[in-house]
């Protein structure tokens, strides 16, 4: 069979093959992945016309289905990126989304007599379903300008906390919020709610410091800082004068969490509100 034929034979087999996937619900994941199945073949197939060149005569031809090639390869590339953009999006939204409606139940909460604000649970995904992942379905290598966006990530978070140790909690109240909107749903997020948290507290503002840590605790309830985030709210609904609110989630701390650091916290704030 000749290169020209069986280059598209190939081709034809693999479009064959994803089209019924396709006809199907999909995650942006399974599109990925399936164009980086076609990217595969279209480098083999490219590897195999390369070897045409030592034949000699009047072959025509093979340049042009080299070309072919190129053009689809590009294609795949634009498309590719494509989906992972879409996909970056549409987690986005998703987290940010989830994240509103947790605020939202929580000030419902507020209005609510007898509304306990430590049975709530978590807040269900945006659209149902699980929640977005925070890695790639799979191995692909990372795009140009990535390390320039995590470095200044990393320097947004570094100076918003600066800010915080120095004492200027507006300046790092207005920049760990600028940030969370920067970055939605990135891995410095809960830490940023927990810290935004802490300067609202320092600024006075002890129930808008109540709903940043709620949204902390939101984010990721089972987290390496969701023991802290709990604890804090629990502390700030006390010094509302919720008291049994505040008696019920300092309480969650230990249950939920057992052997944190902070539990001996939340006890000592428990017996400062005078929970029973």
């Amino acid at each position: 069979m000749s290169v020209g034929k069986r280059f598209i034979v190939g081709f034809a087999l693999a479009l064959a093959v994803a089209a019924p996937a396709l006809a199907q619900d999909q995650t942006l994941a399974d599109i990925r992945q399936e164009l980086i199945v076609l990217n595969t073949e279209v480098q083999r197939l490219k590897r195999e016309l390369s070897t045409t060149g030592g034949v000699s005569g009047g072959v025509t031809g093979a340049g042009t289905v080299l070309d072919r090639v190129n053009v689809i390869e590009r294609e795949l590339r634009r498309l590719t990126d494509k989906t992972e953009q879409l996909e970056f999006r549409i987690n986005s939204v998703v987290t940010d989304g989830t994240n509103r409606v947790g605020d939202l139940q929580f000030r419902l909460c507020e209005l609510e007599p007898g509304c306990d604000i430590a049975a709530l649970g978590d807040t269900p995904v945006l659209g149902g379903g699980e929640a977005p992942a925070t890695t790639p379905a799979a191995p692909q290598a990372p795009a140009p300008n990535v390390p320039q966006l995590a470095t200044q990530e990393a320097a947004d978070f570094e100076r918003a906390q600066e800010a915080l140790a120095s004492g200027d909690f507006r300046a790092a109240a207005d920049q760990f919020a600028t940030f969370n909107e920067t970055y939605p749903g990135g891995p410095l997020a809960v830490e940023a709610e927990v810290r935004r948290g802490d300067a609202l507290e320092g600024l006075g503002d002890v129930r808008e410091g109540a709903r940043a840590y709620l949204s902390a605790f939101t984010l990721s309830p089972e987290g390496p800082l969701a023991a802290e985030a709990l604890y804090k709210l629990g502390a700030a609904l006390g010094r509302l004068g919720q008291t049994q609110e505040a008696c019920v989630t300092l309480a969650e701390v230990g249950v939920r969490f057992p052997g944190a650091p902070v539990i001996s916290d939340a006890q000592g704030a428990m017996q400062n509100i005078g929970c029973s």
